[in-house]
């Protein structure tokens, strides 16, 4: 039982039970036309607007997308600027992370003869199988993250498992794998596990890499900058964080060519602009904005609207490990809060904090490896009684829970938008209405 709770035996059956979930979602008949919708449609945009029709204004979406691949959740992803100009109201980062596969399946499309548009069959496959690939390298990393805190094999691959199946990171990576959430959950996972390397034997490289994958991350979704509140709960306590300073000022050269290296790959985005509107800088969310002094804060952890508590609660069973940090690591605990309230306040904020068509709090997923280092602290510094008789058993009931109520939003009995407590308790459990 333990070599099978090992955990890369667990990423890799983890990956094939996902593949042939998202194949049986997507790939039998005309599924596959559902495979980007809404705002994917914007992400995912970018690749066939450059290597097809060279059109950073994005009028194919009349001539080929709107009418050749409608779909009842086609999205008016351009934004009409000055000058009549037309951009994309998304950042480009997504569709930056699905190059190599849209490559690939443009290359097949070519060789095989089929129509090489950017919106047939393969491409929409292809999609698929990015998804699954960043969702492996997030779980690859989110595993070695966790082994440099000591954490056992068996508590590692029973986290894996409580993450990816208890959680809408499930969702996003088998259902939804067009959004943004599954890339910036591997990237961070990538980004977290350099940094915290960076902390325990500082070396130059791994903050290079830190920086060239922190603009990366930036151009996938902005606001996951907030990523940068865990560094002091990564770093563990002051010591490592100024030590790392050092390394730092003994590598100053190459220090700044890793900086100059995260702005080059941040100035991707102002770079379309400027060719597809010329200037550098746009507002591509108009009417769109942060309300700082009104969160929704309650709202977006508990809510029946969308609460990530409510329909994902093992978010908040992972938060249980926080008490063994209170005990022993104070710095930690206390650093983790802060993080946790910091970016639950600013997510909370934004003028539409529900994030739309959704499965819980979508925007939570990009952090699922944060969570997953204190569900994994709560695993390992229980007793064993404990973890048998209690944690195990409640994380298999929260991994069915969230699996039914997945099933649940994908024939709208969890509605994408519009639950209330009425509607949550009517259905509650059901299967059809």
């Amino acid at each position: 039982m333990q070599k099978l709770l090992g955990p890369k035996i667990v990423i890799l059956l983890s990956i094939i039970l996902c593949l042939f979930v998202t194949t049986n979602i997507h790939w039998g008949k005309d599924k596959w036309q559902n495979i980007i919708e809404a705002d994917a449609r914007g992400y995912y945009a970018y690749l066939p607007a450059t290597f097809i029709y060279q059109d950073l204004n994005f009028t194919f979406y009349d001539t080929i997308e709107k009418k050749k691949y409608n779909t009842p959740f086609n999205y008016e992803y351009r934004t009409v600027l000055q000058n009549g100009k037309a951009v994309n109201k998304y950042f480009c980062g997504t569709a930056v992370a699905q190059l190599p596969f849209f490559l690939s399946a443009h290359l097949i499309s070519i060789i095989s003869g089929q129509e090489a548009d950017g919106y047939s069959r393969v491409y929409m496959l292809a999609i698929t199988l990015a998804g699954l690939c960043y969702l492996f390298i997030g779980l690859w990393f989110m595993n070695k993250l966790l082994k440099l805190y000591n954490t056992k094999d068996q508590i590692r691959g029973i986290t894996i498992i409580a993450i990816l199946f208890g959680t809408n990171l499930f969702f996003y990576s088998v259902c939804e794998m067009g959004m943004s959430h599954i890339y910036s959950f591997a990237f961070i996972s990538m980004f977290c596990y350099f940094l915290k390397k960076q902390f325990i034997k500082p070396e130059i490289r791994s903050i290079i890499i830190s920086m060239l994958l922190l603009g990366i991350i930036f151009l996938i979704r902005p606001a996951n900058l907030l990523i940068l509140v865990a560094v002091p709960f990564l770093a563990g306590d002051y010591y490592p964080f100024f030590t790392s300073l050092n390394t730092v000022k003994k590598n100053l050269p190459a220090f700044i060519v890793g900086i100059i290296s995260m702005l080059l790959i941040m100035f991707i985005q102002p770079l379309i602009y400027k060719i597809s509107t010329g200037s550098f800088w746009v507002d591509s969310y108009p009417g769109e904005y942060f309300d700082c002094g009104n969160p929704h804060f309650f709202s977006i952890l508990f809510s029946y609207k969308k609460g990530l508590f409510l329909y994902t609660p093992l978010y908040l069973i992972a938060l249980g490990g926080l008490w063994f940090l209170y005990k022993k690591k104070k710095f930690e605990f206390y650093s983790f809060i802060f993080f946790f309230c910091t970016i639950t306040y600013v997510l909370s904020s934004w003028w539409n904090w529900w994030y739309g068509g959704s499965f819980s709090g979508r925007v939570f997923v990009d952090y699922l490896t944060l969570f997953a280092l204190i569900l994994s602290i709560l695993l390992q510094k229980s007793s064993r009684a404990i973890r048998r008789l209690v944690l195990i058993p409640l994380i298999v009931l929260l991994i069915g829970l969230c699996q039914f109520q997945t099933y649940q939003y994908r024939y709208y009995l969890i509605h994408w938008e519009d639950m209330t407590q009425e509607r949550y308790w009517d259905d509650f459990l059901k299967l059809k209405k």
